[in-house]
């Protein structure tokens, strides 16, 4: 489990530094792919195929929505690996989908990284802080 947010930068050849902690679950590889909310989606390899596999392979291609969920997660996904110095390349469309500054967090969430713009993060951050329990019991209400 992908777990912690870290304060990182992304050089100036779009190279992002992993946090040491997660490296090594990275080490046989990495999908990139557009998020949602406005992040970038890191997944280990066996996490994206799960994900297609649970997920993204019932889409009926025949529908508008399932044909855009489509575009949105395979056209922008990155296969990579990290280099020497824990380092993965993040293509510039993904960057600038997320609209990614030198600064960024890179937050554990279960199977997948997050990326996202430092600023962005902490508004998205104060906005789940102030609705959780909420959400929470909202959920909560669904499961009665």
């Amino acid at each position: 489990m992908l777990l912690g947010a870290h304060e990182h930068t992304i050089d100036d050849k779009n190279r992002l530094t992993l946090p040491a902690r997660f490296r090594q679950a990275f080490a046989d590889g990495v999908v990139v792919t557009r998020g949602l909310d406005g992040c970038l989606y890191a997944f280990r390899r066996p996490d994206w195929d799960r994900l297609v596999e649970s997920r993204l392979a019932a889409l009926d291609p025949l529908s508008p929505e399932g044909r855009r969920l489509e575009r949105f997660f395979y056209s922008g996904a990155s296969e990579t690996e990290l280099d020497k110095q824990g380092r993965v390349m993040l293509p510039r469309e993904l960057i600038e989908h997320a609209k990614l500054g030198r600064e960024v967090v890179v937050a554990g969430v279960n199977d997948r990284l997050e990326i996202w713009d430092r600023a962005t993060w902490r508004k998205e951050l104060a906005e789940v802080e102030g609705s959780a329990e909420d959400v929470a019991e909202r959920l909560a209400a669904k499961r009665d």
